[in-house]
């Protein structure tokens, strides 16, 4: 098997694994770190045709998603905090009242 198969199909794993998190697991936590195990699928799959076409789009593309990322949690996490110290239970059902 080739490297970049390799490489391609432990992407696919990789997302394959966070989206399988998001859709089971009912806490917040969790649900955010499988969304980041699905960015790092993404990340790995850029790099790895960024390697194969020799070009640096992939890594620009790479570290723009690195930013979005750390912006994400940045947000996220007090968010969940505030949402965790007002209803005490980290289940998403919970918060089923923030509906609009």
């Amino acid at each position: 098997m080739d490297r970049t198969q390799f490489l391609l199909g432990l992407s696919v794993a990789l997302f394959a694994i966070g989206l399988l998190g998001v859709i089971v697991r009912r806490n917040v936590l969790v649900m955010l770190m499988c969304m980041e195990l699905m960015l790092n699928g993404v990340n790995l799959s850029l790099v790895t045709f960024a390697q194969q076409t020799a070009t640096t789009a992939g890594a620009v593309l790479v570290f723009l998603i690195f930013v979005v990322a750390t912006a994400e949690i940045a947000l996220a996490i007090p968010i969940v905090l505030l949402l965790v110290r007002d209803k005490r239970t980290l289940d998403i059902d919970a918060y089923s009242d923030l509906k609009g």
